[in-house]
């Protein structure tokens, strides 16, 4: 029945093309980002028309047509029409930029649902791994995406949640929202980095980002210095967030979630046409959420919007702003700091005898983190072959309240009394009146080409970067604010401490928790200003060459400069891969070898009393990789498996010979092999699903001598897996209704691992949720449970942090 329309279709719509004749070609899709089938495109002149449909993948064209200026309209049962201007050239293929439907109910006298058929977690091209249109397939590169319709059927609401369904990557750290690096921390492939980008530039933040604006979240695998640098990211890889971008049609979403421990987040999502020609469109998302802390004490309170506006000048011409407003305030998240310089009292939970719901802080003592952020983009379409991407950005993130944290202390009973204490740790709380500013500001300029050379296909980008920091710091210095003892020797802690001898006065913190008593304790305590400038200019190319349609190879190099007051470098970052596709489009072998590096800055040595400053070169981490992608089924199964080998060299490292002489070697090494596979799946109609595990191991092989032969702190869980899947009911009485269920598996995490101190281990945890909903086109309510089994777990770097316990929330959606 289909072909016999599409061949009506295209008898309807057939007419003699002119000789000054060109071609428009494009793709169809949903909301949510899947392609549309069967799509009618007609484009009308003086009374006449010409049109096609859109095949399986979205994807249509229409040949013959003369030249000129036309309205091209898409239409289809169950979407809103959509209409667009273009431009035709003679003997010129017309690129329509994507067409966005939005779906609408329509009353039919019979209706017959075959429900969803689309792979709706597999994200098949970014434009960002590479800096170029590239199918994942075909990219010698692993990444993987969470998208917002993953997030919506999680109702997840905060970052870290979000990071759960990427393998491999674990939180180190929650946001401090302390100056310069108050962000949250997580591991990829066992090295420490933070969510620095936005669409593919640099975006700071000391907080935690907020999903409002999000269309998905891009993990970008490996040491990616040759297309990003080394300032923003890690040997592990990236994190790029991808925001939601203006469509060509009106559309809405309000929506509204509510939950445990007196959650409330209000999310708005508007985009419409500014113009009556359909050239300027403008799409605001906005946010506001409150949460009280699972904890006797801490909250969050953020607000958000994040405008943006697109102008497509013409067929040629293009231009895109985005930008986003963040204010957050909320209170240090717990974090024991344990004693880095000591052998440790305690090496696990049992021992530690700590209680979950503690927090060691008050709603007193907060901080404020506002965040702005701008970019700005032109796309010029230089000719068919060539497109100009000319982009600018500029960042600021703010520290402003009180940062506290907790430090294991070797001050201890015995110290102050002739008592000693049979069991627990000390732990003195160090507090800082935070005033500081980061200012980060992005050029880049791409020229992105698809050309041949002969009968070789040839996609190159060529670019040139330019980053400037600036931190301004206005911090108090550290000072002591009483002591905390966990254990289970209280009285002892008491009388040693504090001298007290009545139990019904025992205590386990001496500190002062309000911000009057707080503010005394940091009259006198000094301020140092500063002031941190660092500038980078990079020149980049990359070029993916098909050698054979099966064959492709990719080869880049990246030069980069970095200066600042103090000295400067230069580093060469290059990158190679090869993919081989024995089943095009369907199945791909690749491997690639890829370089990161970090720029190293002079240090003094010392010699018989006699010191010097010593440069040394940069710090370098290469990868060797290989696995396979799979896109089978139509659509409905890809996966990405791979295994990896990364080698950090020309690490630093300072040896003390006595007193009067220390200097330094660059011969420390790290060695991060590991195992990563993810898979996207469909099965069957209204049923998705996503699995991933991921496999780290990691040894400081040559280093510092407290950590030589150990595995980094960094590192993570050396297992981790996570799964989720979702089925909707797409027939019947049940029809709308579905259910979720997944989670997440940690292996024991070595959080303090040395061999001056021993090694301290958080246990193993799986976390199960569940969720139950209802979902029409214009309407969703899902009602979610998180940690069914009250599960007490921790994650750390060198630190305890405790995670939320059991909690439920519920959503509801509403498009219009």
């Amino acid at each position: 029945m289909k072909r016999l329309l599409l061949f009506i279709a295209v008898l309807g719509f057939s007419a003699t093309a002119l000789a000054q004749s060109g071609t428009i070609q494009g793709t169809v899709v949903s909301t949510n980002n899947a392609p549309v089938e069967y799509v009618t495109l007609t484009i009308g002149k003086n009374g006449t028309a010409k049109g096609t449909l859109t095949d399986n993948k979205g994807n249509y064209e229409i040949s013959g047509v003369s030249a000129g200026a036309y309205t091209l309209k898409a239409s289809s049962v169950g979407f809103k029409t959509s209409e667009i201007r273009i431009v035709v050239r003679a003997n010129e293929v017309t690129t329509v930029p994507r067409i966005v439907l939005s779906e609408q109910q329509e009353v039919l006298e019979e209706v017959v649902v075959e429900g969803n058929k689309i792979n709706k977690y597999a994200q098949k091209e970014s434009t960002y791994v590479s800096k170029m249109p590239l199918k994942d397939i075909e990219n010698p590169q692993v990444s993987n995406s969470i998208g917002s319709q993953l997030l919506e059927d999680q109702v997840i609401t905060n970052f870290n949640d979000a990071l759960r369904n990427a393998p491999g990557v674990t939180m180190l750290w929650e946001p401090t929202g302390r100056a310069s690096d108050g962000a949250g921390y997580f591991s990829v492939r066992g090295f420490a980095v933070q969510p620095t980008m936005l669409n593919g530039l640099p975006a700071l933040t000391n907080g935690s980002p907020d999903l409002a604006n999000t269309e998905r979240i891009e993990v970008i695998k490996g040491p990616s210095g040759t297309l990003y640098g080394s300032s923003l990211i890690s040997y592990g890889g990236l994190i790029n967030i991808v925001s939601k971008k203006p469509l060509n049609t009106f559309r809405g979403n309000i929506g509204y979630t509510a939950g445990s421990y007196g959650q409330n987040r209000v999310t708005v999502d508007i985009n419409t046409p500014l113009s009556t020609e359909k050239d300027v469109y403008l799409r605001v998302n906005s946010a506001y959420h409150t949460q009280n802390s699972f904890q006797d004490a801490g909250f969050r309170r953020s607000f958000y919007v994040a405008p943006s506006l697109s102008y497509q000048v013409n067929d040629r011409l293009s231009f895109l702003i985005n930008t986003e407003i963040y204010n957050g305030r909320s209170t240090n998240p717990t974090m024991l700091f344990l004693d880095r310089a000591h052998p440790l009292r305690v090496h696990n939970m049992d021992e530690l005898a700590y209680d979950h719901k503690r927090s060691y802080t008050s709603n007193d003592l907060y901080m404020d983190n506002p965040t702005y952020s701008l970019q700005a983009q032109m796309n010029y379409k230089i000719s068919d072959a060539w497109t100009s991407q000319t982009a600018f950005s500029t960042s600021s993130a703010k520290s402003n309240g009180y940062y506290s944290y907790l430090y294991e202390s070797t001050t201890t009973a015995e110290d102050n009394a002739s008592v000693t204490l049979n069991d627990g740790i000390v732990l003195t709380r160090y507090l800082s009146k935070q005033n500081s500013e980061t200012i980060g500001t992005d050029i880049q300029q791409n020229f992105i080409g698809d050309f041949n050379i002969g009968s070789v296909r040839n996609r190159l980008v060529v670019g040139l970067d330019y980053l400037k920091t600036n931190v301004t710091n206005n911090n108090t210095s550290y000072v002591a604010n009483g002591l905390v003892y966990i254990g289970s020797d209280l009285e002892t802690f008491n009388r040693g401490i504090l001298q007290i001898t009545n139990p019904a006065q025992y205590t386990d913190d001496s500190g002062i928790l309000t911000r009057a008593g707080t503010d005394a304790l940091l009259t006198g305590s000094k301020i140092n200003p500063s002031r941190t400038v660092q500038e980078i200019f990079s020149v980049y190319a990359s070029d993916v060459i098909n050698i054979l349609p099966e064959l492709s190879a990719m080869a880049s190099l990246r030069v980069d400069r970095f200066w600042n007051e103090t000295y400067n470098q230069t580093s060469f970052s290059p990158k190679f891969g090869l993919v081989y596709q024995p089943v095009l489009n369907h199945v791909s072998l690749f491997a690639n070898y890829m370089d990161g590096f970090t720029n190293v800055a002079p240090q003094p040595e010392l010699t018989e009393g006699v010191q010097t400053m010593r440069s040394f070169k940069p710090e370098h981490a290469t990868q060797l990789e290989f696995g396979t992608k799979l896109n089978l089924f139509n659509d409905k199964l890809t996966a990405t498996l791979s295994y990896y080998d990364i080698k950090v060299s020309d690490m630093r490292l300072r040896i003390d010979l006595d007193p009067n002489t220390y200097y330094f070697t660059q011969d420390g090494e790290q060695r991060n092999k590991g195992f990563e596979t993810v898979i996207n799946a469909n099965p069957v109609n209204g049923l998705n699903l996503v699995a991933g595990y991921s496999y780290v191991d990691s040894n400081l092989e040559e280093g510092d001598p407290a950590f030589k032969d150990r595995r980094p702190e960094s590192a993570g869980p050396l297992n981790t897996a996570n799964l989720w899947a979702d089925y909707q009911f797409t027939s019947g009485r049940l029809q709308g209704f579905g259910l979720g269920f997944g989670g997440n598996y940690a292996g024991e995490n070595k959080i303090m691992n040395r061999n001056n101190t021993g090694a301290f281990t958080v246990p193993e945890y799986t976390l199960l949720n569940a969720s139950v909903f209802y979902g029409t086109r214009d309407f969703r309510v899902t009602l979610k449970l998180n940690n069914i089994t009250d599960e007490e777990y921790y994650s750390g770097w060198s630190t305890i942090n405790p995670q939320l316990t059991r909690n439920v929330s519920a959503n509801f959606s509403y498009t219009f």
